[in-house]
């Protein structure tokens, strides 16, 4: 058996452990946005993060009164794209639009009263084009605002974007495909890997804004709802800004709010994200496909953010495949999701997450866990490979999780503190909190975790027993633990 160390302190502490101020309210959220972006610190280096600017030449689109406003509004990107870039302004009214694709240099502004609502019919989002579903590069819808190898890009304004509804051709038709893994081989090109809807083929459906292989990106102000997918994805980019976004698809199935993807350099700031899955994520590609790809998710800054509902408030996974490195979260507050902190992967994914520090956290409500973790994922996907044992060999494809650091958390009124599941061949490795104030109905789950501390903290608990299974070096160090029942 491996050998536990277990210093626990219930009664008399050797000092006194002050409490944890949950974040305050007035802080965090787009409501709280300051106009111009504060310097930005972190564990990492974080010069690599700069808003874009654009030129000063502006162009108001004529919008169609009746029927899709796609073409002017395209019309216009790209001939102030082609004139070196400025300002296409959305007007105020309630306006329809297939596929939107932003150019190099181009910021598209919604005025305030300004809603597009997208279409939902497939032809709407032809031809396909080059995106990453699930962790699996193809050809398909994209997004329903696209760009693909642009530079100097903006979404902004205090306008509307929103989805259609759940019974159009686009949902009805993509909830019929298989899943993205049996819709395409990975044998193929990506350009021969084609799901659009058209001539018997299978379809995809499009994120909210999908932005590929792009560089100096600005998304800010803007309210997104109803959406059928995932909302803000940003893939294989760079120097992305995301501040002060609402977005508003609780109900909608698997409506990630914003998931950064094998990107670097990004800053998220005074979001607000109200979602049917994961609300802050980190994703950089599946299995195989994803080290093919081999582009990491780097840098990244969550700062005065919230998430109302969601399956977790900070997410990794579950397609980690090229690795997710140096994110710092602070300063959030996490209200009414099923994880506050979530890290998810299967055995097949590959790559994995490391270094992620978060500070001055507040999890209210947290239905599951406050602390949340789980590689071996399910049968229904990976079949015997969901089974804990036997222990399987190290190969390319299996995930590592290690170095997390927690300070100051605020946890209250959730189900349990911390369930962290690893793998017996390589376990979640090297877990650190320090500072920390809970009121929860468990206490604490580890299955195949090395290295575990907590230390200065009060945890008020109803169950307070503790399941260690297959762990090593579990330390708690100043930590007062009370019975509330």
């Amino acid at each position: 058996m491996k050998k536990i160390l277990l210093t626990l302190l219930l009664a008399q502490l050797t000092q006194t452990l002050a409490a944890v101020e949950p974040v305050d309210r007035s802080k965090v959220g787009p409501a709280a946005m300051p106009a111009q972006i504060a310097p930005i610190t972190a564990p990492f280096d974080v010069s690599g993060i700069a808003a874009p600017q654009f030129a000063a030449r502006r162009a108001v689109v004529k919008m169609a009164r009746k029927g899709l406003s796609t073409r002017p509004i395209q019309t216009s990107i790209d001939r102030m794209s082609a004139r070196g870039g400025g300002v296409v302004v959305i007007p105020a009214g309630v306006w329809t639009t297939g596929r939107i694709i932003l150019k190099s240099g181009v910021c598209l502004h919604l005025e305030e009263g300004a809603e597009l609502h997208f279409s939902g019919d497939i032809k709407d989002y032809q031809p396909a084009v080059r995106t990453r579903i699930e962790g699996i590069e193809l050809m398909a819808p994209g997004g329903m605002i696209y760009a693909d190898g642009a530079e100097n890009i903006g979404i902004t304004g205090r306008g509307r974007l929103v989805g259609p509804d759940l019974d159009c051709e686009l949902y009805t038709e993509a909830q019929n495909s298989l899943s993205t893994e049996d819709c395409v081989s990975l044998d193929d090109p990506i350009e021969k890997r084609i799901c659009d809807g058209l001539d018997g083929r299978p379809v995809l459906m499009p994120m909210f804004i999908a932005l590929s292989r792009s560089s100096g990106i600005l998304i800010e102000g803007l309210t997104l709802e109803r959406s059928i997918f995932w909302n803000i994805v940003p893939q294989f980019c760079r120097n992305v800004t995301i501040r002060g976004v609402t977005v508003r698809s609780h109900g909608h199935g698997r409506t990630d709010g914003i998931d950064i993807e094998s990107t670097t350099d990004a800053l998220i700031e005074y979001c607000s994200l109200d979602c049917g899955d994961d609300c802050y994520t980190f994703k950089s590609g599946r299995g195989w496909d994803g080290l093919r790809a081999a582009a990491p998710t780097e840098r990244v800054v969550v700062r005065y953010c919230e998430s109302l509902r969601g399956v977790g408030g900070v997410v990794f996974g579950t397609e980690t495949a090229a690795g997710i490195s140096d994110v710092y979260v602070h300063d959030c507050i996490f209200d009414g999701t099923d994880q506050g902190f979530f890290f998810k992967t299967r055995r097949p994914r590959g790559g994995g997450g490391c270094r992620l520090t978060a500070e001055r956290i507040w999890i209210r409500g947290a239905r599951n866990a406050a602390f949340s973790s789980n590689m071996l994922g399910s049968s229904k996907w990976v079949g015997e490979l969901a089974d804990r044992y036997p222990a399987r060999e190290i190969t390319p494809l299996t995930p590592e999780f290690r170095d997390f650091t927690f300070r100051d958390i605020r946890v209250e009124d959730c189900g349990q503190l911390v369930s962290f599941g690893g793998l017996p061949e390589r376990p979640f490795a090297n877990v650190r909190i320090e500072g920390l104030e809970a009121d929860c109905g468990a206490l604490i789950r580890l299955q195949d975790v090395s290295g575990f501390s907590m230390r200065d903290a009060v945890v008020r608990v109803k169950d307070n027993g503790m399941v260690l299974d297959g762990c090593s070096g579990v330390q708690f160090d100043n930590v007062k633990i009370l019975t509330t029942e």
